[in-house]
């Protein structure tokens, strides 16, 4: 199905943004992670959303989504992995699975931590980002799984089953992970990926763990990496007063643009570049 527009990331920026849109007739499809990944949703209380004090933020962001779902919203779960334009329209790889849309709004939030030494050079040459896509490669071989999101167990889960042999790093070991998996204590800060045009190990503090694979699980990618041509000022997304970005048709709002980091921001944002993204289509259809 080709989608008016696509939402990447669904919290308080996101949801508002799909809201706007499907006020305003257009089909909307949000992609995102567990809502375990999402900051708003480990927040204990919440007390400074007008109207809504001292609220959980699970509980906020259940209200958020319950919004949207009376819409008919539509969703997809799955990690964002690169944004495609093509034809006047774009096509998003989410997983091992491609969607199209006619407009984009970002909303990934904010995106911690730096590269890994390594990741950059070596990324497509042993470095990834989806188990589900490549892990095929690397059966019968030596992987590691650097484990960052609510889904990083069930992918080294799935690695193992397709016969890879997967070393699990994580601040602690997940319940969820698959008894036969091997761990290691270890936080990004620690990381280095070696190898000279192919991955052949991960250096964790000081011990390197020989492998030919390194499967990089984070809740989100960040902006810049996903779609060529998006600029960037202070690792923040650059928008102009509409919530455009520097690409034609690709939006982004909240806190991948601005470093307030407010619910009541978000939403405002995402309300504005849902706006200005339901406007644009409606130009482009009349220009079609």
């Amino acid at each position: 199905m080709n989608y008016d527009a696509i939402v990447i990331g669904g919290g308080p920026a996101g949801l508002s943004a799909a809201v706007q849109l499907r006020k305003r007739n257009k089909s909307v499809l949000v992609l995102c992670t567990e809502i375990a990944d999402s900051a708003l949703a480990r927040a204990a209380r919440v007390e400074n959303y007008l109207g809504l004090p001292e609220m959980s933020g699970k509980a906020l962001l259940e209200r958020f989504m319950a919004h949207a779902d009376s819409l008919g919203v539509a969703y997809k779960k799955g990690r964002v992995l690169q944004i495609l334009p093509q034809n006047g329209s774009f096509w998003v790889g989410v997983g091992s699975d491609m969607e199209q849309g006619d407009a984009i709004v970002l909303t990934t939030g904010v995106q911690h931590g730096d590269k890994i030494p390594g990741e950059r050079a070596l990324l497509g040459a042993g470095v990834s980002y989806c188990a589900t896509c490549d892990g095929m490669l690397y059966r019968g071989k030596d992987v590691v799984v650097v484990g960052e999101s609510a889904e990083a167990p069930e992918e080294a889960n799935f690695l193992h089953e397709l016969g890879c042999n997967v070393t699990y790093i994580a601040r602690a070991r997940p319940a969820q992970l698959h008894a036969e998996i091997a761990f290691m204590a270890g936080t990004r800060k620690q990381l280095r990926i070696l190898g000279e045009g192919q991955v052949t190990g991960l250096q964790v503090a000081e011990t390197v763990l020989p492998c030919a694979g390194v499967f990089l699980l984070t809740a989100a990618i960040a902006p810049a990496d996903l779609i060529a041509g998006l600029t960037m000022q202070d690792g923040l997304v650059s928008v102009d007063r509409d919530m455009q970005t520097s690409v034609p048709g690709v939006f982004a709002a909240g806190d991948c643009t601005a470093p307030l980091h407010q619910v009541a921001k978000a939403v405002g944002d995402g309300l504005a570049a849902g706006q200005k993204a339901a406007e644009y289509l409606d130009r482009k259809a009349q220009h079609a």
